[in-house]
């Protein structure tokens, strides 16, 4: 994770770049904003994975999850307001998140689910048989006959070919 950088002193030296560091400046917030909810990605298995995702403060019916095109979308998007509510710190973010996920061929969300403000995400990687490998069995040729080409020299009995 990148932290953010301080400009300030190069503000104080140069004309003119502040419309270049501002940008700058807003890439780095944009970079930590794609990095909340903070997430874990384990591999559970050959073809198993689980993403973990802290969502403190959201309800399931605030979370959705999206499969589509080898991606996993996952959105959060409180509901309700905290009006009358007085806060003199707020340290829980409750701020809508929108989170994507590339996926490999074949992997397929097979359960989510939200306890101690954890969004839990089971996937797994599911090759249909027609595309697994497959092993194919070479023959030794001694199970294939054909007429004459068994490689043995032909018997002659009372004169006649056997």
């Amino acid at each position: 994770m990148r932290t953010a950088f301080d400009f300030s002193p190069l503000y104080r030296s140069t004309v003119g770049f502040d419309r270049l560091f501002d940008m700058l400046d807003q890439s780095t917030q944009l970079e930590s904003m794609a990095n909340w909810p903070p997430y874990n990605i384990e591999k559970m298995g050959e073809d198993q994975y689980l993403i973990t995702m802290a969502v403190a403060g959201f309800s399931p019916e605030e979370i959705e999850l999206t499969q589509k095109e080898g991606q996993l979308l996952v959105t959060g998007q409180k509901k309700g307001s905290d009006d009358g509510r007085q806060y003199l710190h707020r340290g829980i973010a409750t701020r809508a998140f929108k989170q994507i996920f590339n996926l490999a061929d074949h992997v397929k969300v097979t359960g989510a689910s939200l306890e101690n403000g954890l969004l839990t995400v089971e996937l797994k990687r599911e090759v249909p048989e027609a595309l697994k490998p497959r092993r194919i069995e070479i023959s030794s040729g001694n199970g294939m006959k054909s007429v004459g080409h068994d490689n043995q020299p032909a018997r002659i009995e009372h004169g006649k070919a056997a």
